[in-house]
């Protein structure tokens, strides 16, 4: 399942699966009149008593479901709201969503949805939330050209109008252009490092970005990179067999006011270098360049909803292994604008990278700065797998992006930027060391140090190291590559473009 359409109601009812969401409290579930009828050879009844509920596990749990099957073979989906209050959030429509697509992979075919205009809710953001979170659950890496389509039909009493259609119908299209990047971001993510090393990643972002004519992307090679005195990178990728690249997106409507530059991580593969990980520890490594592809999946997600507002992506990528020619501990390497950096622990890479990225991103005269990286692990010990960790030196950007973020079913958490402890990264050799002294408030400190790098310029950090993957499938969140953050820069930018035209 990869799209979604707006279709008449006997269309939808002829589909082989056939969901209707409905609410649930202690006393039952209960579905809106316009529900309420018979789908298939199955009479759907307006309420079903609590007893009903509890043997066939449909709960107040937002995406809790119950299947009965119909004489013909179709399947009719009751899905679970929540309670009524829930009915307007968008995450319990995206909950709603998640449960569709492994029907639709079951029966490869259509899944169709009746959405009730009585719930009097915005039904341009409840088709979204609908549709996004069922093309999001529906992404397999293993699958990726899963057949079927997601048919959304707008019922209620009294029928619903041209409006009504108009305003499912566009919060589709938006659906379907940030599930598509966002799963996108997920497959490179999820690709093993073999396949998707340096060169051939760069190659895949200025694939999907570069057929957009407000769009331009450049591929830095490694002389490139040499002559434009990025050193940070060139150290990081040194034991490294594989070249490594940056890649320099721009997209720049006529119409365009402000200007955002994006910066992502891209360690392909993360090792240790010198400093080994441990086995253990290196094994979902591949996915160390999250970042990269979360800012380049942005990036497409603006241009094709033409948003007017200038966006810059920068990915640094490069792989940090062993090799006769890696960076040792010790060793001090000059960033592109000139800093200094003691590199005393080869697997604190991440900041290292980033030093020259963020210069870059100075360079370019944005309004405002925005990193992403998984970056330490210390932020997936302090908010777990499910919550980003925001970092700014801006009170609006830190607002706007944790707003963002809930309208977008991400969660960031705002930690704060000690300046006492800038001096744990004081080094004797050089301007900074890449690890703190002392060893505490490792995310904090992290931060602090890509700060040196952004100088005055508006500038937030979201650290994804716990939710940027996923052991496990939660509801839409698929096990693996979430691509955390991507969905919440693609609303942030679009609240920003906003702001800036009026």
């Amino acid at each position: 399942m990869n799209n979604a359409r707006v279709v008449p109601l006997a269309e939808a009812l002829s589909a082989p699966v056939v969901a209707l969401p409905l609410t649930v409290d202690e006393e039952g579930a209960r579905l809106e009149a316009s529900l309420a009828q018979r789908v298939g050879d199955v009479d759907i009844p307006r309420t079903l008593d609590a007893e009903w509920c509890r043997r066939r596990g449909l709960s107040s749990v937002a995406g809790s479901s119950v299947v009965l099957s119909t004489v013909s073979g179709a399947l009719v989906v009751l899905v679970s709201l929540g309670s009524a209050e829930s009915v307007a959030s968008p995450e319990a429509w995206r909950q709603v969503g998640a449960q569709l697509a492994p029907r639709a992979r079951a029966v490869g075919s259509d899944v169709a949805i009746l959405v009730p205009t009585e719930y009097s809710v915005d039904l341009e953001l409840t088709g979204e939330a609908l549709v996004t979170g069922a093309l999001l659950a529906a992404y397999d890496y293993k699958t990726p050209d899963a057949s079927g389509e997601l048919l959304v039909a707008p019922v209620g009493s009294p029928l619903p109008s041209v409006a009504d259609h108009d305003a499912v119908s566009r919060g589709l299209q938006r659906a379907v252009v940030v599930a598509d990047a966002t799963n996108w971001a997920k497959r490179l993510i999820d690709t093993p490092a073999g396949h998707a090393t340096p060169k051939e990643l760069a190659k895949k972002f200025a694939h999907r970005l570069g057929s957009d004519p407000d769009t331009g992307v450049e591929i830095w090679t490694e002389s490139t990179i040499r002559e434009e005195g990025l050193g940070g990178l060139l150290a990081v990728g040194a034991g490294s067999a594989e070249p490594t690249r940056l890649v320099y997106a721009r997209y720049r409507p006529s119409d365009a006011r402000a200007h955002v530059v994006l910066v992502g991580k891209g360690v392909t593969f993360d090792s240790g270098g010198l400093s080994l990980k441990p086995a253990e520890s290196m094994m979902a490594m591949k996915t160390d360049m999250s970042g990269a592809a979360i800012v380049m999946a942005a990036l497409s997600m603006v241009a094709r909803l033409r948003v007017p507002l200038r966006v810059t992506a920068i990915a640094a990528l490069t792989e940090n292994l062993t090799g006769d020619r890696a960076t040792k501990p010790g060793d001090v390497v000059t960033a592109r604008n000139g800093t200094t950096i003691e590199i005393l622990n080869t697997d604190a890479e991440g900041r290292v990278i980033l030093a020259d990225a963020l210069s870059l991103a100075v360079e370019a005269n944005p309004d405002v700065i925005i990193d992403v990286a998984t970056l330490t692990g210390a932020q997936r010990v302090a908010l777990g797998d499910e919550v980003g960790g925001l970092f700014s030196s801006s009170d609006e950007v830190a607002r706007q992006l944790e707003e963002a973020g809930r309208d977008a079913g991400e969660s960031l958490w705002r930690l704060p930027l000690v300046e006492s402890y800038a001096r744990l990264l004081e080094s004797d050799v050089a301007d900074l060391r890449n690890i703190a002294k002392g060893g505490g408030a490792g995310s904090i400190t992290a931060a602090l140090f890509l700060q040196r790098f952004v100088g005055t310029r508006p500038w937030a950090h979201l650290d994804i190291a716990g939710p940027g993957r996923s052991d496990q499938t939660r509801g839409y969140v698929t096990k693996g590559a979430t691509a955390f953050g991507a969905r919440t820069l693609a609303r942030y930018l679009e609240s920003l473009a906003r702001q800036s035209v009026s």
